[in-house]
């Protein structure tokens, strides 16, 4: 049911919303519980989609939810030869998903704010609050299923939460709930306890690159009012490799590298960080003049998963774990003598806590808004910090 006009929290621009996208890469598992669970009539009234963000949760529930709001019965998806959740494409119910725009369909998401002109940072209580209207609205067709895609679980405040399990204490007949989670540790027990759990993976790197490439071998299809979510990827040889490598399972964040110049400023920000403890302090001001530039929401964010990638990587070296290949110049090298005490290096320990802070200190800086600018050179005074501290620089 979304506004045609109105941004959608739960889309990565400028890729189609994933009610879209009909290539499902990965999760034979996951499609598989779903299937036999609708097809042996033995459908939780609540499942809880788990896994890192972007792997494909999303793409997944709306698979799922395309497939029972065709088929309604499995005896009609037995008669029609259905052996996985994909429907045919001029399926009306298909094309209504697409859009947005089926009535036996709700998303609930953080949503847009018109005053401020962002999306709220929390799921609030009233967004909610839609399940129980839409639930008392009379289904028609489709078997008489109802089906709500939480996207994501993760971002309700308490009030929203206590909703939430209210409305899953008392689902009504044919009333289902697709509920998505990265951290499903911080949703309350009460929820966890009331959904069948199904977790999902991260990708391999083979399903990365088939998803980022489907497009110049015509393997995607998508909604005829909307471009193709890989539409517009021009890469050279090696980078959708590459950069597979950067998205750690998830192809969601590997289309946001792709699309945003992500692998050239990972190799900008790991040249830097290779240096510490010394820093190219005009080459940090540049970096971080680029992420807090008007319109740069997609920089800093990608900027912000970067650097917690290379943190995450530095901590597998100091671990005495591969963290894999490198991806600009030298950085295995400075990852190694980074994490070496006998050779000037800080403790496992205190890249562990450096790690966390920056982790907290880039989710502040996006939720109160605060000078992104400031933000970076923050980040690097406190890498630059720990890097100095027993190298004794």
């Amino acid at each position: 049911m979304a506004e045609k006009d109105t941004p959608e929290s739960d889309r990565l621009e400028p890729f189609a919303h994933p009610r879209v996208v009909t290539a499902l890469y990965g999760h034979q598992e996951a499609e598989r519980a779903l299937f036999e669970a609708f097809m042996g009539g033995r459908m939780h009234h609540a499942w809880l989609m788990t896994g890192p963000k972007g792997i494909g949760k999303a793409t997944l529930a709306y698979r799922f939810a395309r497939f029972i709001l065709h088929y309604g019965t499995p005896e009609a998806a037995r008669a029609a030869g259905a052996r996985d959740l994909a429907v045919p494409a001029e399926s009306a119910a298909a094309h209504q998903v697409a859009a947005g725009s089926h009535p036996n369909l709700l998303t609930v998401r953080r949503p847009w704010d018109d005053k401020t002109k962002k999306f709220k940072t929390v799921l609030p209580v009233d967004e909610v609050r839609r399940i129980g209207h839409f639930f008392g609205m009379t289904a028609g067709g489709a078997g008489g299923w109802r089906i709500v895609v939480i996207d994501a679980a993760d971002d309700m405040n308490p009030n929203a939460a206590n909703a939430l399990l209210k409305a899953l204490e008392e689902p009504p007949p044919q009333g289902l709930f697709l509920v998505l989670s990265h951290q499903p540790g911080r949703l309350l027990p009460t929820i966890r306890s009331r959904c069948r759990a199904l977790a999902m993976k991260p990708l391999g790197a083979a399903e990365i690159v088939a998803a980022m490439t489907a497009s110049e071998a015509g393997a995607v299809a998508a909604a005829e009012h909307e471009k193709s979510k890989y539409a517009g990827l021009k890469l050279k040889a090696g980078e959708a490799e590459t950069i597979a490598r950067l998205a750690d399972g998830s192809a969601g964040r590997a289309l946001a590298i792709a699309a945003g110049g992500g692998l050239a400023l990972y190799k900008e920000l790991a040249g830097l960080l290779s240096a510490l403890p010394r820093l190219d302090i005009a080459g940090v001001h540049a970096l971080a003049d680029k992420a807090a530039r008007r319109g740069a929401d997609d920089a800093f964010e990608t900027l912000g998963e970067l650097l917690t990638l290379w943190l995450q990587r530095l901590i597998r070296a100091g671990a005495g774990l591969d963290p894999g290949p490198d991806i600009a110049a030298g950085e295995g090298a400075a990852m190694a003598r980074l994490t070496d005490p006998a050779r000037g290096g800080a403790s496992l320990d205190r890249w562990v806590e450096v790690w966390e802070k920056i982790g907290q200190s880039i989710a502040r800086g996006e939720a109160l808004n605060t000078d992104r600018k400031l933000t970076v050179l923050n980040v690097f005074s406190m890498l630059e910090a720990v890097a100095s501290e027993r190298a004794g620089a």
